[in-house]
């Protein structure tokens, strides 16, 4: 089960204020809402075999499939914030974004089991 950092309600709040506020939203609340995010990805779909990461804001590993142990994971997806949560509530679909740069909005993915189209989206601002 993923270990809760950011209580549900105010991780709802962040995104909802992502959705209203897009690229303007406050640093700490988008991060907030990335962080949410991500708890919700661990929780809904347990596992380490891809490890998802959107720095600043952090990192997990989720997804079924086998656990990795040491060094770099063999599946990886990264990307910036705000196209994390583009992704995670929609508003953008995973093949729109999986060829471009990381810096034009992309999502950099390597792995056989990187390819988290059939888990997106999970979430939805209530706004």
């Amino acid at each position: 089960m993923a270990r809760r950092r950011i209580d549900p309600l105010a991780g709802q709040a962040a995104l909802e204020e992502w959705a209203r506020q897009g690229e303007a939203t406050a640093r700490s609340v988008l991060l907030t809402a990335v962080r949410f995010s991500l708890e919700e990805l661990e929780a809904l779909h347990p596992g380490h075999s891809v490890e998802v990461r959107v720095p600043p804001a952090g990192a997990v590993q989720a997804i079924g499939g086998p656990r990795h142990t040491r060094g770099t994971p063999p599946n990886v997806v990264e990307c910036r914030p705000h196209t994390w949560l583009a992704l995670v509530t929609g508003r953008t679909g995973w093949s729109e974004v999986l060829h471009r740069p990381i810096d034009d909005g992309g999502v950099q993915a390597s792995g056989t089991r990187s390819d988290l189209s059939e888990f997106l989206p999970y979430l939805r601002p209530r706004s």
